[in-house]
């Protein structure tokens, strides 16, 4: 039997992400309301917004998806969303009750702070309340688990699942990198630190003159990192947004990866899937130490200070011993393929929403 799952998306949903995972999860029907064509074996629903102010974005957005109110909760056997306090997550809550036939309802988070400011915050506050009658409470990182037990969600309602990585396509080199590349890819914004990676660089350029730092992603630093390329050609190369494909490519060409996240007014590192992608790949990791991201990054990788002399010397680390590099990234690489597999996790979503699901028979 095949459950039937209705997936109300954030308006800015990132794709191949959570809701990729629900349509991998074995035995699965995915409809999604979503603004974006929706990566995987999904049945999309074009949606558009309510949303006055677009300041805020994904989990805080102030935002209410339209036409959920047409689609019929007796078709579902679950109605899922991202985050407690997304609006989704309370609009999906008064949906479930119409009708005689009531789906359950599963809530995906990652919130790591026990004292998120946004929960006090009208109607963020409501969607929280809303969403303590959700029947599974799926945590990526086990700081969400203990962020629901701080707020005071039932403990027989949550369930841990680390998320996958596709180890198949972010698969290392057949060689391994020779020249001391750096590669970021994420977002180019503060809380990200593509600001500290480039001061950092200039650093290690004193030592190890021919390194080279190559920047995939955008936002708001973009031109940052631009000019600095064109001051620095052949030292700073930026490469923009890249689909998965060149993303994995991109880190295959590598020789160590580096962000330098730094915590916000209401967000801090949860994990951090690029770190898994990187490792994936066979890279080691240095980064700074920010929310709970060394679930992600562990020991003999390097997690440093928000200090740009520390980042420097940890990239140092790696860049002048690239042997000790190729021997972090393997044992990263045995981790993500034991861990973080992309199938195998996405069967253990899977029996997450099954147990709750024999609950109710």
């Amino acid at each position: 039997m095949s459950r039937r799952l209705l997936w109300v998306s954030l308006p800015d949903q990132r794709a191949r992400r959570e809701l990729y995972w629900m349509s991998r999860m074995p035995r699965t029907q995915v409809t999604a309301l979503a603004a974006q064509q929706p990566v995987g074996d999904i049945e999309w629903v074009p949606s558009t917004y309510r949303r006055p102010v677009k300041r805020f974005v994904e989990a805080g957005a102030l935002a209410w998806v339209r036409g959920l109110g047409d689609q019929d909760p007796a078709a579902y056997d679950w109605v899922t969303s991202l985050e407690l306090c997304s609006l989704v997550t309370g609009q999906a809550a008064r949906w479930r009750s119409r009708g005689t036939r009531r789906p359950l309802q599963a809530v995906i988070t990652w919130e790591n702070l026990p004292d998120q400011p946004l929960y006090k915050i009208p109607p963020y506050r409501q969607a929280v309340h809303a969403s303590r009658g959700a029947d599974l409470l799926l945590c990526m990182v086990d700081a969400a688990r203990d962020h629901l037990l701080e707020n005071g969600f039932h403990e027989d309602r949550i369930q841990v699942v680390k998320p996958g990585v596709d180890t198949t396509l972010f698969a290392p080199a057949p060689q391994p990198a020779v020249e001391p590349v750096v590669v970021f890819t994420s977002p180019l914004a503060e809380n990200k630190g593509i600001d500290r990676v480039l001061d950092a660089m200039a650093l290690v350029r004193r030592t190890v003159p021919e390194a080279r730092l190559v920047v995939a992603g955008n936002g708001p630093l973009r031109e940052r990192v631009g000019q600095e390329a064109r001051d620095h050609p052949g030292q700073v190369e930026l490469r923009g947004s890249l689909d998965a494909g060149g993303v994995a490519e991109l880190l295959r060409s590598a020789a160590v990866f580096c962000t330098a996240p730094r915590a916000t007014w209401k967000w801090t590192e949860q994990l951090g899937l690029a770190y898994l992608e990187a490792q994936s790949c066979g890279l080691p990791v240095v980064t700074t130490r920010c929310g709970t991201n060394d679930e992600a990054v562990q020991p003999p990788n390097l997690l440093v200070d928000d200090d740009v002399d520390e980042l420097a010397q940890g990239l140092l680390h790696f860049l002048t011993d690239l042997p000790r590099a190729r021997e972090v990234g393997a044992a990263n690489r045995a981790r993500m393929l034991a861990e973080h597999d992309l199938p195998t996790q996405c069967a253990r979503m899977g029996e997450a929403f099954a147990s709750v699901e024999a609950q109710h028979r």
